[in-house]
C-alpha cells in the first residue's frame, strides 16, 4: 500500500512539473499528502502554487487548511481573516474560522460564525463541526424559530437589566505609580513619542495652550505580545504623577444590554474626575473590533459609546491621557484612529540588544548572583521579548532553588545558568511576526504597518 502511494505522489509530482498551471493536479497532489499527513510536503507544494496563482482562494484555503491541522492556528487565521469577513465573506472560509474559533474555545463565536456560513451556502454544512457546536439539527427551516428564540432572549435580558440596581459599583481601581520610564528597559523611540504626545503637554501646558493645543489624546501601542506595552502605559503614570487607570476587557462587557455602555462610560467619567489621568485600555481589539466584521448590533453600540466618549461629546476630556494596547491592531474599527483619538499610533517592537541587557538586569535586581555578563546572554536572545528575558531569569532561579534545596547551600545565579535556561525558553514574539507579516504585506493601507516590514527587513 505504501508502494502505491509514493508511485501516485511522484506521479501526481511529475504530472504537476509539466503542467505547473494546473490547479486541479496540484490540488490534487496535496489532498493525498495530507490524507498520508505528510503535512510538510503539503504546505510547500501549497506555497509553490499559490506563488504561482496568489489569487486563487482554493489554495489559500487550501493552506490554510494544512496549517489548520498542523496546529498553526496564527498562519491559518491569517489567511481565513481576510476571506472570511465582511459582506462578501467567502462561506467555505466562514466554515474553517467557525473551527479555528471553537479550538481556541470561542464557541459563541464559531457557532455565529458557523451558521451564517450554512445560511449562505448549505452546501459548506459540516456535520462533525456542526456536531461540537452543538447545533447538528441546524438548517434552513430553522431559521425563523432561532430568530424568535434570540429576540425572546434579548427582552428577557432587557427585562433583567432593568431591575439591577442603578447603584452598582466600578470595578476598575486607581493607583498612582512610583516608577517612571527608568523601569523601562530601552524603547528609547517610543518614551519619545509618548513624551511628545502626552508628558510634554502636562509640563509645559501653558505653552501648548498658546498655541491653542489641549492636554489628552491618544495613543495605540501595538506589537508582539510580552514586549511591555502595559508595563510602558503605568510608566507613563509614573512619569507624570498622574492617576493610572487600567481597563480590562471583563471591566466594561456585560452579558446585559447596554450594560457594557455604561460601563465604558462609568470609566471615562471616573478618569475625568481623577484628572490628569492616564487611562489605559488593555488588548483593545476586544472593545473596538471592525464593525464592518460584525453580525450584532450590541457590539456597534459599544463602539460608538467608545467613540463619542473619546470624542468627549458629553463632557470635556482635557486632562484625560488615553493609552490603548493591542496586539491584533488590523482587527481594530479604523474610526479610532481618526485626529482626536488613537491618532498616533506606535509599534512596540521585541527589546535590542541593549534593552535586552537592561532588562536583565533590572530582573536580576535584588537575586544573588556571579559576575552576571548581561551582554553576552542579550546578544544570545534576539527576538526574545521582555516576558520571555523575564522567563529565563525565573528559570534559572527554578533550578538554584532546586541545587540550594538539595545542598543546603544557597548558590549565586551564573552567566552559565542563565545562557542554559535561554535555551529551553523559545522567543514568543516569532508567531506573532508570522501572522503580522502577512498584514503588512498585503493589507498595509497608508503604510501603518511600514515598522513591521522595517524590523523584518523585507524591501517595500
Amino acid at each position: 500500500m505504501t508502494n502505491s502511494n509514493e508511485i501516485a505522489i511522484e506521479a501526481l509530482r511529475t504530472a504537476v512539473s509539466v503542467s505547473p498551471e494546473n490547479q486541479a493536479l496540484v490540488q490534487q497532489l496535496i489532498k493525498l499528502l495530507v490524507e498520508l499527513m505528510r503535512y510538510e510536503e503539503a504546505e510547500q507544494v501549497n506555497r509553490e502554487a499559490l506563488q504561482r496563482h496568489p489569487g486563487s482562494v482554493v489554495l489559500q484555503l487550501s493552506l490554510a487548511d494544512v496549517y489548520f491541522r498542523q496546529g498553526k492556528d496564527s498562519h491559518a487565521l491569517a489567511i481565513v481573516e481576510t476571506l472570511a469577513l465582511g459582506k462578501n465573506a467567502d462561506p467555505r472560509a466562514m466554515v474553517m474560522h467557525a473551527r479555528l474559533l471553537q479550538r481556541t474555545g470561542d464557541i459563541r463565536g464559531a457557532v455565529s460564525t458557523y451558521r451564517e456560513a450554512v445560511e449562505r451556502d448549505e452546501d459548506v454544512a459540516d456535520r462533525d463541526l456542526a456536531s461540537l457546536l452543538g447545533v447538528e439539527d441546524f438548517g434552513a427551516d430553522d431559521s425563523a424559530p432561532a430568530e424568535d428564540f434570540r429576540d425572546a432572549v434579548a427582552e428577557f435580558a432587557e427585562h433583567m437589566e432593568e431591575q439591577q440596581e442603578d447603584d452598582e459599583s466600578l470595578n476598575v481601581l486607581s493607583e498612582r505609580p512610583q516608577g517612571g520610564f527608568e523601569s523601562v528597559g530601552g524603547m528609547e523611540t517610543v518614551k519619545d513619542e509618548i513624551r511628545v504626545k502626552i508628558i510634554y503637554p502636562l509640563q509645559h501646558a501653558d505653552m501648548y495652550a498658546a498655541y491653542g493645543k489641549k492636554v489628552g489624546g491618544g495613543i495605540l501601542l501595538y506589537g508582539p505580545p510580552g514586549c511591555g506595552k502595559t508595563h510602558l502605559a503605568r510608566a507613563t503614570a509614573g512619569e507624570v504623577n498622574s492617576t493610572f487607570l487600567s481597563v480590562g476587557i471583563s471591566d466594561v462587557l456585560s452579558m446585559w444590554l447596554g450594560s457594557s455602555e455604561k460601563n465604558l462610560n462609568a470609566v471615562f467619567q471616573k478618569a475625568r474626575e481623577s484628572k490628569p489621568c492616564v487611562l489605559f485600555f488593555d488588548e483593545v481589539d476586544a472593545l473596538g473590533a471592525s464593525r464592518a466584521d460584525m453580525k450584532r448590533t450590541a457590539g456597534r453600540h459599544l463602539i460608538n459609546q467608545f467613540l463619542s466618549e473619546l470624542d468627549g461629546v458629553d463632557a470635556d476630556n482635557e486632562g484625560v491621557l488615553c493609552l490603548a494596547a493591542t496586539n491584533t491592531p488590523w482587527h481594530l474599527d479604523t474610526a479610532f484612529r481618526r485626529p482626536g483619538r488613537f491618532d498616533r499610533v506606535i509599534f512596540v517592537p521585541p527589546p535590542d540588544e541593549i534593552a535586552r541587557q537592561e532588562i536583565l538586569e533590572l530582573q536580576l535586581q535584588g537575586k544573588p548572583t556571579d559576575k552576571i555578563d548581561t551582554r553576552k546572554v542579550a546578544s544570545k536572545t534576539a527576538d526574545y521579548s521582555g516576558a520571555d528575558l523575564k522567563a529565563i531569569v525565573d528559570r534559572a532561579v527554578e533550578v538554584k532553588l532546586h541545587e540550594a534545596v538539595k545542598m543546603g547551600i544557597p548558590k549565586p545565579i551564573s552567566t552559565k545558568d542563565l545562557l542554559k535556561a535561554s535555551k529551553q525558553v523559545r522567543p514568543t514574539t516569532r508567531e506573532w511576526f508570522s501572522a503580522a507579516r502577512n498584514h503588512a504585506l498585503y493589507a498595509n493601507e497608508g503604510g501603518l504597518y511600514d515598522e513591521i516590514l522595517d524590523y523584518l527587513k523585507i524591501k517595500r
